[in-house]
């Protein structure tokens, strides 16, 4: 069974090249357009990675990644933060909150696929 790994960005053409890149390499996506509809779509189903943007409307990436470290079922999930943002505090802020690897946009697929092969749960 394929791996999930739940994409969350504003940007319908950002999530379309990660979910290309993605479904490519074998993997299973579940898209929500910021961090709010991200929580409504962990409803208890197996997600084994998140690749999330920071900024985004309603809920931001970084607030998202601290509720979703909250849920018991999602404690675990590796997070990767898809960004514009590469300044060192936003990182820091954003390792601080649980995610693991920092992918600054634009990027190449192959190098988000790399991350997302070192840290997707078994």
């Amino acid at each position: 069974m394929a791996k999930s790994i739940l994409v969350v960005d504003d940007s319908a053409s950002l999530r379309q090249v990660v979910r290309i890149a993605l479904t490519g390499a074998g993997y299973e996506v579940i898209e929500a357009e910021d961090g709010q509809d991200a929580l409504n779509k962990l409803d208890g189903r197996k997600v084994h990675l998140v690749v999330s943007d920071v900024n985004m409307p309603v809920m931001d990436g970084i607030t998202f990644v601290k509720q979703m470290k909250l849920l018991p079922n999602y404690r675990f999930t590796p997070v990767i933060m898809l960004t514009t943002e590469s300044q060192e505090g936003k990182k820091q802020e954003g390792q601080a909150a649980g995610a693991k690897a920092w992918v600054v946009k634009p990027f190449k697929p192959e190098q988000m696929l790399a991350a997302v092969a070192k840290l997707i749960l078994p």
